[in-house]
């Protein structure tokens, strides 16, 4: 990943269940690939996977990835 630069992007975070609430969030690949190794539980390869898909300028997705409510606050994504 090292002399790829960061890429800007925008995260979207949509709730499970197809209940409405999707949330962007305005970020860069190097930001968020260093947020998924520090505050979650996802295993190495997935990132490098994802981080691939990013860099090749694919549609990367991460389905079906559960958020932590302080990960989610930090992101501005308030939760009633």
């Amino acid at each position: 990943m090292s002399g790829k630069g960061a890429i800007p992007l925008s995260l979207t975070i949509k709730p499970a269940c197809g209940l409405p609430g999707d949330f962007e969030y305005l970020t860069d690949s190097s930001a968020l690939l260093e947020m998924l190794k520090q505050q979650t539980d996802l295993p190495a390869a997935v990132i490098q996977r994802f981080s691939a898909k990013l860099y090749a300028y694919e549609n990367a997705r991460l389905l079906g990835m559960e958020l932590s409510e302080g990960l989610l606050t930090h992101l501005g994504y308030f939760i009633d």
